[in-house]
């Protein structure tokens, strides 16, 4: 009887074990890839605010209702509202409710003569292709500008800078213009 009991709490404790390692683990994936975000905002914010009339802030959390990156010339009267997505996949997904918090933020500030939102994409130089396993291959930046006159929908970027709308779960075309930026990026 005390066998079968003590089986049950090694199974029981092994389960456990095995389930804390997995959470663990996912811990440590997403803390990496929020890193990887946080880098890639700190090194447009730095872009940026190497050039003479330009100011860049980083604005806070996404739990916040703000953009990534508020970046503003008043000389040249413009402000660039901007979402930053780095990974290692090939596409890399923009969510709708962060182009219309973008496009709210660009709205309101009347003033400048030139406001886009602009969706910063940084595929990194290694390319996931299985758990913890990577292959080498060119690191690439996309700057696509959102246009006003599209439906606010989920879009993804490809690795060849290729944009589509997500809509009912169906691709669907969507050309989104480059901008350039300006500083020297790296394509």
């Amino acid at each position: 009887m005390s066998l079968i009991k003590t089986e049950k709490l090694t199974t029981r404790s092994y389960d456990k074990d095995l389930k804390e390692s997995v959470k663990s683990k996912n811990k440590k994936i997403a803390r990496t890839r929020r890193q990887r975000g946080y880098n890639w905002e700190d090194t447009l914010v730095k872009r940026f605010n190497s050039l003479n009339n330009w100011e860049a802030f980083r604005l806070g959390s996404p739990s916040v209702a703000l953009p990534d990156i508020l970046a503003v010339s008043s000389k040249e009267s413009t402000i660039y509202t901007i979402e930053a997505k780095s990974g290692t996949s090939t596409t890399l997904r923009v969510p709708y409710d962060q182009i219309l918090r973008c496009l709210k933020w660009t709205k309101t500030f009347d003033l400048y003569e030139k406001r886009k939102m602009i969706i910063a994409f940084k595929f990194l130089s290694k390319k996931r292709i299985g758990t913890g396993q990577y292959e080498h291959r060119e690191l690439r930046e996309y700057y696509k500008m959102w246009d006003e006159s599209y439906e606010v929908t989920d879009f993804v970027c490809t690795y060849e800078g290729q944009t589509y709308a997500i809509s009912d779960g169906q691709r669907k075309s969507l050309f989104l213009e480059e901008c350039k930026m300006p500083f020297t990026s790296k394509k």
